[in-house]
């Protein structure tokens, strides 16, 4: 049995390559037998098969699925059973903050939740020591968090002070009805005013640690754009997400044939001074979960991200 770990801002994936002793397995038994995670279960397994989180050959199967000589079996891993996250004293820039919700500015360069290679300095260690209550829906890893922002995208990220609060706001994300708009600088003079992107996004086949538009494998993704200025051989835009997929703006974005200024990942080498690609969350809304009031949120754009731009201005 060959194995491989993966790592990417937002995801664990942990693959093997099925070798002869193992053919005519189930998969559920064996992953459950296999994998180094105290406390798992072959009814969680069953669930993260169930959930799309097991693929066989790039493929999603079935719990009963018999192992083959030769197959690639992928997991994306949810967190580690028997973590032991530590609260942190991190500084966190707190937007918004009550018993039932909290949103910060995330700055570029933090990891929003622990995962293998980030086991400290993440917003959940912060959280954590700041406000000692979070909701426990998903896990020892990611306490209180309803979605995720790149470790070197910057702007707003909401989190749940407790599952109800949790529950509402993960529901608002499967709805559509919450506000994600991103200030984002691209390569290239795009031609549009405004436009949507509709397009898959899955794991890249050739290599898995990146995402890519394609149709095998993959979960709708659409991105609505409108130009803010051009730069010369750069534009600025407005970007609004309607679902919130692995990479989004990033792979859109490159799929479009104007790739993100900065990005080390999806774009070109190094053409601007940042550490990280030039995105920003500049704009979060949601209902409040327990309240009903519509909450919306601004955060300006981070100092070297104004410096870019300013630059850019005065050539």
């Amino acid at each position: 049995m060959n194995s491989n770990l993966l790592q990417d801002d937002d995801a664990t994936l942990v693959e093997w390559t099925i070798e002869s002793e193992h053919a005519g397995e189930r998969i559920d038994k064996w992953i459950a037998e296999t994998m180094d995670m105290p406390g798992l279960s072959r009814t969680q397994v069953q669930e993260w098969i169930k959930a799309g989180a097991v693929t066989v050959n790039g493929k999603i199967v079935k719990a009963n699925y018999k192992l083959v000589l030769g197959d690639v079996l992928a997991i994306d891993v949810p967190e580690s059973a028997d973590a032991n996250i530590e609260a942190e004293d991190i500084p966190l820039e707190v937007v918004y903050e009550d018993s039932d919700v909290i949103v910060i500015n995330k700055p570029r360069g933090m990891v929003v939740h622990p995962a293998p290679g980030h086991s400290s300095g993440t917003v959940v260690n912060a959280l954590m020591h700041h406000c000692k209550d979070l909701s426990g829906i998903n896990g020892l890893l990611r306490p209180g968090i309803v979605h995720r922002i790149d470790k070197d995208t910057t702007g707003l990220l909401m989190a749940a002070k407790n599952d109800l609060a949790h529950v509402s706001l993960a529901e608002q994300l499967k709805e559509h009805s919450v506000t994600r708009k991103y200030i984002a600088l691209v390569h290239g003079n795009v031609p549009h005013d405004q436009g949507t992107i509709d397009a898959p996004i899955g794991r890249d086949r050739n290599d898995r640690k990146l995402f890519t538009v394609t149709e095998h494998n993959s979960k709708p993704a659409v991105t609505h754009f409108l130009v803010l200025e051009r730069l010369g051989d750069y534009t600025l835009l407005e970007l609004q997400l309607e679902t919130g997929r692995t990479h989004q703006i990033r792979v859109h974005m490159k799929y479009i044939g104007y790739p993100m200024a900065g990005d080390p990942t999806y774009g070109r080498n190094k053409t601007v001074a940042l550490d990280g690609q030039a995105l920003h969350a500049a704009v979060l809304g949601f209902t409040h979960p327990r309240t009903g009031e519509r909450l919306l949120f601004e955060a300006p754009l981070p100092e070297d991200y104004e410096h870019v731009l300013a630059s850019l201005k005065s050539r």
